[in-house]
C-alpha cells in the first residue's frame, strides 16, 4: 500500500500506529467490560488520538483536540474536579483555535503543511517560568480548597502545569513535553482516586496512561526534530 493511499497514516511509524491502535483497543475493550460512559470513552478516544498527532507536530491535531476538552470537563465536573474544569473551558478550549492558527504560520515548508517547526526555551526563561508554575500551585490550590475541590493541590498542579504546557505547545517549545510528563503522573494518581472510589471512569483514567506513553515518545521525537531543523535537514517522521 502506497504513502497516498495511507492517507492520514501516511508518515505514520510502526510504533506510532501500534501505539494507537494497541491503548484504542484496551480502552473500547474496558468500556464494555466494566460498563463505561459513552462520553468517556469518546473523550478517551479523541484524546489519544490528539496527543499522538502533537507528538508528531501535526497541526492538525487540534480538531480531535476541541472535542475531547469539551467532553473531558464535562466529566471532570461529575468528579468535582473543578480546576480541570475550568482549565479545559477556559482555557483550553479557546487555545485550541489560537494553537491552530499559530502552528499553521509556523509550518516546516509549503510541500510540509501540516508539520510545524520546533523551538527550545533558554535556560534563564526555565527558571523563570518554573518558579512562576510553583507560586501560582499554591495559590490557586488555596481557592479549590476554599471551594470544596476534590485533592485541591494536585488539582491545582495539573491545572496551572497544563496552562504551561499548553503556552509552551502553542509556542511549538520542546520543553512541553517535559511538562506534559508532570502533569500526566499526577493527573494518573487523580483519576486512579476516583476509578477507586466508584468504579467510574476507567476510559479517562486509560487515556491518561496513554498520554503519559505519548509525552515520553513526544519529547524523543520533538528532540529529535529540533536537532534535525538546527542542522537545515527536512523534518521526517
Amino acid at each position: 500500500m502506497n504513502a497516498k493511499r495511507l492517507g492520514l497514516f501516511a508518515d505514520w511509524s510502526w510504533f506510532e500506529r501500534l501505539w494507537l491502535l494497541s491503548f484504542t483497543l484496551i480502552t473500547v475493550y474496558l468500556f464494555f467490560a466494566l460498563d463505561d460512559t459513552v462520553i468517556g470513552l469518546c473523550a478517551s478516544l479523541t484524546g489519544m488520538l490528539c496527543v499522538v498527532l502533537v507528538a508528531k507536530g501535526k497541526t492538525f491535531n487540534y480538531y480531535p483536540g476541541i472535542v475531547n476538552v469539551v467532553l473531558y470537563a464535562f466529566i471532570a465536573y461529575g468528579q468535582k474536579y473543578y480546576g480541570e474544569v475550568m482549565l479545559n473551558l477556559l482555557y483550553f478550549l479557546p487555545m485550541q483555535f489560537i494553537g491552530l492558527i499559530m502552528w499553521r504560520k509556523n509550518r516546516v515548508s509549503e510541500t510540509k503543511q501540516n508539520d510545524v517547526k520546533v523551538a527550545v526555551l533558554t535556560n534563564r526563561a526555565r527558571l523563570g517560568w518554573s518558579a512562576l508554575s510553583i507560586a501560582a500551585t499554591v495559590i490557586y490550590g488555596l481557592v479549590l480548597k476554599q471551594i470544596g475541590g476534590a485533592l485541591p493541590f494536585v488539582d491545582s498542579l495539573t491545572a496551572i502545569l497544563s496552562i504551561l504546557a499548553m503556552i509552551f505547545m502553542v509556542k511549538r517549545l520542546v520543553e512541553q513535553w517535559v511538562v506534559w510528563v508532570i502533569i500526566d503522573i499526577f493527573t494518573i494518581y487523580m483519576w486512579l482516586v476516583a476509578f477507586m472510589a466508584d468504579g467510574s471512569d476507567i476510559s479517562i483514567l486509560v487515556m491518561w496512561c496513554a498520554y503519559l506513553v505519548n509525552a515520553v515518545y513526544g519529547l524523543w521525537n520533538w528532540i529529535k526534530q529540533y536537532r534535525l531543523q538546527k542542522e537545515g535537514a527536512v523534518w521526517v517522521q
